[in-house]
């Protein structure tokens, strides 16, 4: 199992109503499939699942990213507002 924290926002973070989690994944687990794991209890977020951009430790990453020990994932939403 590896250790991760994911970092929620916007809709995310309104979802779980906090600004972060941590997770236990398997070994060779991709942002993708955290991604999937994050929304899966959420039926309302289940449409970004398209629109979501990942970062892995500062940078943007394509979902097929394997997740290591101890990175920081962040998920992304499209956001509006002024």
């Amino acid at each position: 199992m590896t250790t991760i924290t994911v970092k929620l926002f916007a809709a995310y973070q309104e979802a779980y109503a906090q600004s972060e989690v941590v997770l236990e994944v398997a070994a060779g687990m991709t942002v993708g499939e955290v991604g999937d794991r994050i929304r899966h209890p959420f039926p309302a977020l289940h449409p970004l699942a398209e629109v979501t951009r990942y970062g892995v430790n500062l940078g943007f990453v394509d979902p097929s990213t394997v997740v290591q020990e101890g990175d920081e994932v962040v998920l992304i939403p499209p956001v509006s507002g002024g």
